[in-house]
């Protein structure tokens, strides 16, 4: 029997990741999760899923980890600036261990894109390549989940601010990813591909912000700011000055067309549409309305 492995499997993508695999009928037996605290993954191992203690920065602990995997699911790590060293790390214990095929999680157009956040997906890419491992490489867009999470502060403020303009967003939910990256892992036939990876329905924040004052019945508008107001507003709302300038940045990508995706892989993988925005927004209100309520 096939033996899989996610990583940063108490993170949000790997966490639903692991559920898709068992939506899909793998046995719990036969998945195991890679965690740097095992503490936090008590409800992973309640389920019977293997849990292992491994860090992206320690390839003893990877070594170990991987023993016994044959299909790796490989969530990029959330350290930016320190991913392409950690990343190499992950890949030579994979060929070490004979893993038969790792899917990654990258960027959209990572080999050529004007995002920052590419840079260390698109040293991984070449390293993968490099490494003779048979890959996926699921190159994600945005998650809704960047936008809707906000839902709170956009209607107490009755605003969406950007700098992204015109431009196009197609972005999905986390879950369709990780449901995306458990079928090319269960699915034969999917090693070597390079798949784009978008909502079927791409959308504007102005577009978003209509959406949401039609579905709430709050008025909210979109206010686009240049890139640099924006970067001190969101330093305002309490982002560390760095991680500001790299959200006002992607967003003026956003405006050159950067999330923009328009290949139908992620839909075609699902054998579905991908979830819409409108779906997405009337979950973000129902668990808005349940924090605010009194018995919350």
């Amino acid at each position: 029997m096939t033996t899989y492995l996610v990583t940063g499997a108490t993170g949000q993508l790997g966490h639903l990741a692991i559920d898709a695999l068992l939506a899909r009928g793998v046995q719990p037996g036969h998945v195991a999760a890679l965690v740097r605290d095992p503490g936090k993954a008590a409800d992973l191992a309640a389920r019977g899923i293997d849990v292992r203690v491994g860090d992206y920065d320690d390839p003893a602990s990877l070594d170990a980890a991987l023993v016994g995997i044959d299909r790796l699911l490989f969530v990029s790590a959330s350290e930016v600036g320190n991913r392409a060293v950690q990343h190499q790390n992950v890949i030579d214990a994979a060929v070490r261990a004979g893993v038969e095929l790792l899917a990654y999680t990258s960027i959209t157009r990572a080999d050529i894109s004007p995002l920052a956040l590419a840079a260390e997906h698109k040293v991984t890419e070449e390293a993968l390549a490099a490494s003779g491992l048979p890959t996926v490489v699921l190159r994600n867009g945005w998650y809704l989940e960047n936008y809707t999470a906000q839902v709170p502060v956009q209607l107490e403020h009755g605003v969406v601010l950007g700098a992204a303009g015109d431009g196009r967003i197609s972005a999905a939910t986390r879950a369709d990813y990780a449901e995306a990256a458990a079928l090319t892992l269960v699915e034969d036939g999917h090693a070597g591909a390079v798949y784009e990876l978008g909502g079927d329905e791409s959308f504007t924040l102005a577009k978003y912000a209509a959406e949401l004052a039609r579905r709430s019945g709050t008025a909210v508008a979109h206010r686009d700011l240049p890139e640099a107001e924006f970067a001190a507003a969101l330093v305002g709302a309490g982002l560390p000055e760095g991680y500001a300038a790299l959200l006002a940045a992607s967003d003026t990508s956003i405006k050159e067309g950067a999330l923009l995706i328009e290949t139908g892989d992620l839909s075609r993988l699902l054998g579905r549409p991908t979830t819409s925005l409108g779906a997405a927004l009337d979950e973000a209100l129902v668990e808005t309305r349940v924090a605010a309520s009194p018995s919350a």
